[in-house]
């Protein structure tokens, strides 16, 4: 069967339009044939019929003297030499237009048609559909299965360069994660000698100037590999319970003599468990540092779960809510406060926040302090 339709979307379509004329014109010849219907011939039309015929002269005969005709008693009645006329032609049968047979006819045809262009408009668009949700599971999952080759030339043809595109992405994912674990090698070897070098110096001033140093180049290494790794991305998705996380990461911070206090509860969702962790991560110790708590709520709808940090800090300059979340940016007043940080905690939570199709706002509050909203959708979690 779909060896003898058409190879092209262009025949398909054509193939389609031509059924569809088809279907219209013996719809409109039924319909002209049901409206306007043959009536049989009438008895009388035989009696009638005479008195179209040509008379012949010669079939007549000689013309007769005049004879005088009798004329019609009182009563009306003819004389018995004479037969009464014939009685009127009855009207032309009425047939109506629209009846209740008719119009049930024409609703089931109407139908047929309209299921008739649902199938053929669901056969030509299906190559695209199908190549829709190949894109947004790719999204989701750089290593997950070819897109299968089949359907009309174009759809062949898409659905071809669509597992190149994912094969050369992989390998260059593959590519990415080689250079950065040898980069990470060479530059961690060095960060070890001094390390060393500094736990043998005899001045404790200087060894724990010196330690301090290397411990924030070694967090900033560790950090920027991490970003150009996209060690995340890989990570599979599973249903993860945000209230027991959030729940777990308030424990360790409290325990660590930080005021974090969670309210709301939420449903579990569809996410990355390391990943969303470390955002969540990122935006609490933000909090921390620059507004001494963090204050979580939960806001959990029908297709978003959404999840507020509030601290008490001095907020931002509306100029830099958007600037503050790009790689290694950091506000003046952080830099000569030696508040640590590299400038990119932000950015690694708005990436993550992305990567699970959501968004990451930061907004000041009107009690003072900042508020950082990070909103998931619960539509790609249903997979």
């Amino acid at each position: 069967m779909r060896r003898s339709l058409p190879r092209s979307l262009f025949g398909r379509l054509a193939l389609l339009l031509v059924a569809a004329v088809l279907v219209g014109q013996v719809l409109a010849m039924a319909l002209m044939f049901e409206l306007r219907p043959f009536p049989a011939r009438p008895p009388e039309a035989g009696v009638f019929a005479g008195d179209r015929l040509p008379v012949m002269p010669a079939q007549i005969g000689p013309a007769s003297p005049r004879a005088g005709i009798p004329p019609r008693s009182a009563a009306g009645a003819f004389p018995p030499s004479l037969s009464p006329p014939p009685p009127p032609r009855p009207p032309p049968p009425e047939f109506p237009l629209m009846h209740g047979g008719l119009l049930l006819d024409i609703a089931v045809r109407v139908a047929a048609l309209l299921l008739a262009a649902w199938v053929g408009a669901r056969w030509l668009s299906e190559p695209i559909r199908r190549l829709a949700r190949a894109a947004r599971a790719l999204g989701d999952d750089i290593e997950g299965p070819p897109l299968a080759e089949n359907g009309s030339t174009e759809a062949r043809e898409a659905s071809r360069l669509f597992n190149q595109m994912q094969a050369r992405i992989r390998e260059q994912l593959n590519e990415r994660d080689r250079l950065v674990a040898a980069v990470s090698h060479d530059l961690r070897t060095p960060l070890t000698r001094l390390r060393l070098r500094a736990e043998n110096l005899a001045d404790p001033e200087r060894k724990r100037q010196f330690a301090q140093d290397i411990s924030e180049m070694d967090n900033m290494i560790r950090t920027t590999l991490d970003v150009l790794s996209g060690a995340a991305d890989a990570e599979p998705r599973v249903l993860l319970d945000v209230v027991a996380l959030l729940d777990s990461m308030a424990d360790d911070l409290r325990d660590a003599g930080h005021a974090v206090a969670v309210h709301g509860t939420a449903a579990p969702i569809r996410a990355q468990p390391q990943s969303l962790q470390r955002c969540i991560s990122n935006l609490l110790e933000n909090a921390i540092r620059y507004g001494g708590c963090a204050e979580v709520r939960l806001d959990d709808a029908h297709d978003t779960l959404r999840i507020a940090i509030c601290d008490r800090g001095p907020g931002l300059p509306p100029e830099e809510l958007d600037r503050v979340m790009a790689p290694f940016y950091r506000l003046q007043a952080s830099r000569q406060l030696n508040q640590g940080g590299v400038g990119l905690g932000l950015s690694i939570a708005l990436d993550i926040a992305r990567r699970h199709g959501g968004t990451l706002t930061l907004a000041n509050r009107e009690a003072g302090g900042l508020v950082a909203t990070l909103d998931l959708p619960r539509v790609l979690s249903k997979v």
